[in-house]
């Protein structure tokens, strides 16, 4: 028996994998601290919950249309109006079973074989496998932690060739925390603006964890709107990692597209979800406000404790709830017993050593960094930082 050679184009997730090592260990008894996943350790809001609920009792349990129903569309849209001055019409929105099923979806409809695709590193980890999977080849654009790991204008006109389809990226950043300016994204619009073939698929997942303002959409750009394709969902401004919805947001023309993809993998999202994101999306946004404003106590501990360790560079993340440290300088040090060469065995060290899971840097395109979540409650974020700079004094 031989599976199939689709298999082979792209690997596992790395995020997955170390929650999965870290699930294993304490399977064992070991205590292991999570500092890998991406997921708010918060639960979802009493009046979601009230009224997924009252969903149950009114009995949606039916089929949903695939691109979602239509009082969650229209959810969507009021939403992107009072949130980001954006207008949008149903007909131009499709909800999917999360984010990440809404990027699948869109790569899948808009790359072909060898179509090029823009990637500025560090990107989330799913973001490269996709293309790999729809064909496509990935041209990664090298950012710089002195530079907040932004690219400027001049470094995406130099990366695009006849061949570049789509130009994918996110703000705020996974891994990086990195938020974008309006300013800045005006400065890559104006590029562009000089290649009206190409597409540009803005993830902002993580829109309502933002530390330093508004959220800037590169979709508030008219003359480049029908361009753009934004991947949002609920899961991280509203702590609804396991309801699982996700959307897009865009032209009519790529929305078809989507709905056409999804109709033959999903069908549509779970219809009690969708009830519930209803009352999410238009509901009182004070249980986020809390949420984000908690991440931003974290943050501040988290810096505070990572400056006392020596050998870690850590720029300030502006959103998200990652800090994206570079590591490098441990590279080539021993505890006699293990050798560190990348961020993988750094990552592998703090796990079996520390009993703190990570995430290494090569699988967000740069190899010094590794990611550490704050996403977790404020004794075991201070336990874990505890155990790391024991762990690391070890390193000689």
């Amino acid at each position: 028996m031989q599976l199939s050679s689709f298999l082979q184009r792209f690997n596992e997730p790395e995020t997955l994998k170390m929650a999965k090592l870290g699930r294993e260990l304490r399977a064992q008894g070991i205590d292991v601290i999570d500092l890998s996943l991406g997921e708010p350790d918060f639960d979802t809001p009493q009046h979601i919950k009230d009224a997924a609920i009252k969903a149950i009792n009114d009995n949606w349990s039916h089929y949903t249309p695939v691109p979602g129903f239509l009082d969650l569309r229209e959810a969507i849209c009021e939403k992107l109006k009072r949130d980001n001055n954006l207008d949008y019409k149903p007909e131009n929105i499709v909800a999917s079973t999360g984010a990440k099923q809404s990027l699948a979806n869109t790569i899948l409809a808009l790359v072909d074989d060898n179509d090029e695709v823009i990637i500025p590193t560090p990107y989330w980890v799913t973001y490269s496998e996709l293309v790999k999977i729809a064909r496509g080849k990935v041209v990664e654009i090298k950012s710089e932690a002195k530079a907040k790991f932004k690219i400027t204008p001049a470094q995406l006109e130099a990366a695009i060739t006849p061949k570049t389809k789509v130009f994918l990226f996110s703000s705020p950043c996974n891994p990086s925390g990195t938020v974008y300016t309006k300013d800045e994204l005006e400065g890559l619009a104006n590029v562009f603006r000089k290649y009206p073939d190409i597409y540009i698929i803005s993830d902002e997942i993580y829109e309502y964890i933002n530390f330093i303002g508004a959220h800037e959409s590169i979709a508030q750009f008219d003359d480049i709107k029908d361009r753009v394709i934004i991947i949002n969902g609920l899961s991280k401004g509203f702590a609804m990692t396991g309801w699982r919805l996700g959307y897009i947001a865009a032209s009519a023309e790529v929305a078809k597209a989507t709905e056409k993809i999804q109709g033959q993998f999903t069908s549509g999202t779970c219809a009690i979800t969708q009830k519930a994101a209803v009352t999410a999306l238009t509901g009182d946004l004070k249980p986020t406000v809390e949420m984000t404003e908690e991440f931003t106590r974290r943050k501040k501990r988290v810096l505070e404790l990572v400056a006392e360790i020596p050998g870690i560079e850590c720029p300030e993340p502006d959103g998200a709830f990652y800090i994206f440290p570079d590591v490098s300088s441990y590279y080539g040090k021993s505890d006699g017993t293990t050798t560190i060469t990348n961020s993988a065995d750094f990552c592998m060290y703090l796990l079996n050593t520390a009993h703190v899971s990570s995430v290494m840097g090569e699988a967000f395109g740069e190899p010094a960094c590794v990611r550490f979540s704050f996403a977790n409650s404020l004794p075991k974020i201070e336990e874990a930082w505890k155990r790391i700079k024991e762990a690391l004094s070890k390193l000689k």
